[in-house]
């Protein structure tokens, strides 16, 4: 009896464990949005890595020919190279989210990088802007529970994205227009880049998916409006 109570304690133990450690990962896992759950045909364009002196200023002109509003998630020290292309973004009535100062992947960092990542590109819109950023992306989406943890500690919400159009390996035009046309859904978010190198094609790629997706009945908004009301 005194063994057969002992596994069975054993076993309690461990599958309490087991509970807990799950319900940990559960938690982890809904702090990282990749869409909102909308029924609606709402979407958000994200524009990652910016401001550039190539792209920023030809995307945000389309933005602006269509009357519609996105995300950059934009890089601490860009931004504060180029003060003013951050705020023409902002002036555009853009969301402006954090995506750390050095593009740092957060995982691999310490507790200590990773608030001085954050909160040195949050300065730096702050002064510029005059607001604090609420969302965050980690650099290549790399992250982990603890560093996700801290993020949120930090007062922001962590964002990744349902559609990845890769327009960052500079594929052609066209591939970027079909795979956004054949696999938008309503509360997508959808990765594009903002990168210092003319060869992107994601202004391009704007000029053709945006008209399609508006025929189409959606509604573009920025990150923070698709997942309002959606609670960590």
């Amino acid at each position: 009896m005194g063994r057969v109570s002992f596994f069975r304690k054993a076993s309690l133990l461990i599958l309490a464990i087991t509970l807990v450690f799950s319900a940990v990962q559960l938690r982890a896992e809904a702090s990282v949005y990749r869409k909102s759950k909308t029924e609606e045909k709402k979407i958000a364009l994200t524009f990652d890595d910016g401001p550039s002196k190539q792209n920023t200023r030809e995307i945000l002109s389309i933005l602006e020919e269509y009357g519609i509003k996105a995300t950059f998630f934009v890089i601490g020290e860009n931004a504060r190279r180029d003060p003013e292309r951050i705020r023409s973004i902002f002036d555009a009535g853009h969301e402006l989210g954090n995506h750390t100062y050095t593009h740092a992947y957060i995982s691999k960092i310490s507790d200590e990088a990773l608030e001085r990542e954050i909160r040195e590109t949050e300065n730096v819109l702050v002064e510029i802007t005059g607001v604090k950023p609420v969302v965050f992306r980690p650099p290549g989406g790399y992250y982990d529970d603890h560093s996700i943890a801290a993020v949120e500690k930090m007062g922001y919400k962590s964002i990744l994205w349902s559609l990845d159009t890769r327009d960052w390996s500079m594929p052609k035009t066209e591939s970027i227009v079909s795979k956004v046309e054949g696999r938008t859904q309503g509360g997508d978010i959808l990765l594009f880049h903002d990168l210092e190198d003319k060869r992107l094609p994601t202004p391009a790629a704007l000029k053709k998916i945006i008209p399609y997706l508006m025929e189409n009945g959606y509604e573009f908004v920025t990150v923070s409006e698709l997942l309002e009301g959606e609670a960590i």
